[in-house]
């Protein structure tokens, strides 16, 4: 069977890379002209994540690259001193496995993976999917595939082209994130981090990298007004958002103009009654966006990917039976990465001083307590714990033999 898939980020190059060892035939279209190289931002991956980059044999070039961030410094805004914390403790909290990554070097190591055996193709994209598989493109000449999997983020085209507009399935919760890069002032495994009332800025470096990344968050009680793509008005959005707020965040501010990376985006999430239609699914942010920044949005993608492959391999290539199970296996697991989601937001965005202050004195508390007892109190305040150890690795076939295309 012939699969093609638009997205080469994580969870596009993770799917081909089990697809292909089930035995299908895998092609990926990526709208970027070339893989992107600049390092993103820092995404999590926890324990169903990281067993099964260990699966596909590449969990040793994940952790040589993984940032090596190993503690954080917490300032409430207008403290003079910050709260040192160990943030082994934290995500201990979340997963008896983790790893922390640049988002590009996953999706290079992941890519690398599929290399010998996936068909990439750069610089275009999806305009038509046909109900017979025929799929149309901005460039390449059309051709007929039996299944077309939408892995292209939370703007995903595919999921337009399938199931119309973004609007009525995205679902705002009230907050913004924006990332840059910056040279790094010194910052060794260290993340340093503002909070106040709507509004948190942190810094952090990864050990392998020469420079650093500030992330933004910030509510917004309405939706902003910009273009997706028009990175001037996003810049003074930020700009807005955080002025005034802290001489170092100022400082990170002035580097908006001559940063070589930045994203923004809103944080939102995908409320789909179903990911399937016909030949096409979604994966990832495609399909069920927990949020950016907040949902651990790259391990479901990774799990999600890992599952659809799976299923499909079992179901011999009917992708209806296999789309139908997939969708029940995944659907708690993004129930719960969304719900964690929003918890994860009040928390890292306070609404009210008390949640700023409460926030710092958790911090304390867990610094000042040995990591079991830290740990213990982190699963006490948070709806999120061990979210990422209920989620279950099957055990899949390793080959079968996938049908002939039709």
């Amino acid at each position: 069977m012939r699969v093609l898939i638009s997205g080469a980020s994580i969870a596009g190059p993770v799917l081909a890379y089990w697809l292909t060892r089930h035995g299908f035939t895998v092609t990926v279209v990526e709208r970027a002209p070339a893989p992107r190289s600049t390092g993103g931002h820092a995404v999590d991956l926890f324990r169903p994540a990281v067993d099964i980059v260990e699966r596909m044999g590449v969990l040793a070039q994940v952790e040589q690259r993984a940032t090596g961030t190993n503690r954080m410094t917490l300032y409430p805004q207008g403290a003079r001193r910050g709260v040192q914390v160990d943030l082994a403790k934290i995500f201990g909290a979340a997963s008896a496995r983790h790893v922390e990554i640049m988002r590009d070097d996953l999706s290079e190591i992941v890519r690398d993976a599929t290399r010998d055996d996936v068909e990439y193709h750069y610089g275009d994209s999806i305009t038509a999917i046909g109900a017979d598989g025929e799929v149309r493109f901005e460039h390449a000449a059309p051709r007929r595939y039996d299944l077309i999997v939408g892995a292209d983020g939370l703007h995903s085209t595919v999921r337009r082209l399938t199931f119309g507009d973004e609007a009525p399935l995205r679902s705002f919760i009230g907050a913004y994130f924006g990332v840059l890069s910056l040279p790094n002032p010194g910052l060794d495994r260290e993340l340093r981090i503002h909070v106040g009332v709507g509004r948190t800025a942190g810094m952090y470096g990864a050990a392998h990298l020469g420079d650093a990344r500030v992330l933004f968050l910030f509510r917004s009680d309405r939706e902003l007004d910009y273009r997706h793509r028009d990175t001037d008005r996003q810049r003074q959005l930020l700009r807005d958002a955080f002025a005034g707020f802290d001489p170092e965040v100022d400082g990170w501010l002035d580097e908006l103009d001559r940063t070589p990376s930045f994203y923004f985006d809103s944080i939102s999430q995908l409320k789909m009654d179903t990911w399937s239609r016909g030949r096409v699914t979604l994966v990832g942010d495609a399909g069920y966006s927990p949020g950016p920044a907040v949902g651990g949005s790259t391990t479901l993608a990774v799990l999600g990917a890992y599952v659809l492959a799976g299923e499909l391999a079992a179901a011999g290539g009917d992708h209806r039976r296999a789309f139908g199970a997939y969708e029940r296996i995944m659907a708690p697991y993004v129930r719960g990465s969304q719900a964690s989601a929003l918890s994860a937001a009040k928390t890292l965005i306070p609404t009210s001083r008390l949640g700023v202050t409460g926030l710092a004195q958790v911090s304390r508390l867990v610094a000042a307590l040995p990591t079991r007892a830290g740990r213990a109190v982190l699963r006490l305040a948070t709806n999120s714990a061990r979210l990422y150890d209920s989620m279950t690795v099957a055990d899949y076939p390793s080959s079968p033999v996938a049908p002939e295309s039709a």
